[in-house]
């Protein structure tokens, strides 16, 4: 079953990807009205973290930036789709990256990266990132269910040279790396909520208390990487910009935690600045009341 599905999607993916851009913000926005007025996918989860994360805001100003954030949701989704079979010239062009002289300066210092990014903007083109570097790439991910689409979702990345690292197999394949004396950067979206049961730190997050993930920090540690910072902005509709942010070359230098909260601070200001660009649709704070518990 999972392979008839692939057949039957992929070509209609295929097609979308290879339209010009023009076209496919015109998708975008039929698949906007069906999302937002049909379906109203999660909508009402979209109004709780808005109203929760930015309580200083009126319910008509959260109600604009509801409606901003789902035509950027179609937006990604089409833009991911575009991934497929976007030039590398074309792609330069519409997220360009500031600050590479960071990655070139860590390579001549033989320092493997842990590279951490937020829910932000564009996450899926940073890929690019590899065409400027000789660091060779490793994104974190969770596996896909279906393993065509698992497997498809590997080759777009590897078309920037990117190796998905599923999570289950994330300290073997650093540790594999490394020992292999192979200068990395390795890419983690942390900003996800932690389970509260596995939580090793809790912390507030747009101002509410919750349960963090910690697991890119530690192996961070673990391993002496420099610690770096993705600040990814939507210029205008298919168009970004990011711009490295040095955290630390020296993560141990750190208590525990502090790079974390470091991060998720960098995150907040990215909100804060303009907040249709995150990602609403995740249960971030569901967790929130858990955290009495491990005080």
């Amino acid at each position: 079953m999972q392979r008839l599905v692939y057949l039957l999607v992929y070509p209609v993916i295929w097609f979308i990807s290879i339209l010009p851009f023009r076209l496919l913000y015109a998708i975008s926005d039929v698949l906007f009205f069906f999302i937002y007025y049909i379906a109203g996918y999660r909508k009402k989860v979209v109004a709780e973290n808005l109203e929760l994360a930015l309580p200083h805001t009126t319910e008509k100003e959260r109600n604009i930036i509801r409606k901003k954030f789902y035509v950027h949701l179609c937006d990604m989704v089409l833009e991911s789709i575009k991934s497929l079979s976007i030039s590398k010239k074309e792609m330069k062009k519409h997220f360009t990256i500031s600050n590479v002289a960071l990655f070139h300066e860590l390579e001549k210092e033989n320092k493997n990266v842990m590279l951490f990014m937020g829910h932000y903007a564009s996450w899926e083109w940073v890929t690019i990132l590899q065409s400027f570097v000789n660091h060779k790439g490793y994104a974190v991910y969770k596996r896909i269910e279906n393993k065509y689409f698992d497997n498809l979702i590997k080759k777009i990345r590897a078309r920037y040279n990117t190796q998905l690292i599923n999570t289950k197999e994330t300290i073997h394949k650093i540790g594999a790396a490394v020992s292999r004396d192979e200068l990395g950067i390795f890419g983690f979206i942390a900003d996800q909520t932690a389970k509260h049961w596995k939580a090793k730190h809790f912390q507030e997050f747009m101002g509410i208390k919750v349960p963090v993930l910690t697991g890119g920090e530690m192996l961070a540690k673990k391993f002496d990487m420099a610690v770096v910072y993705m600040d990814v902005r939507k210029v205008k509709r298919g168009y970004y910009a990011a711009e490295a942010k040095l955290i630390t070359k020296h993560p141990n230098n750190f208590p525990d935690y502090q790079i974390t909260d470091i991060f998720l601070s960098m995150v907040e200001d990215q909100i804060n600045a303009e907040p249709a660009y995150y990602l609403w649709t995740h249960k971030r704070w569901k967790y929130k009341d858990k955290a009495k518990d491990y005080v």
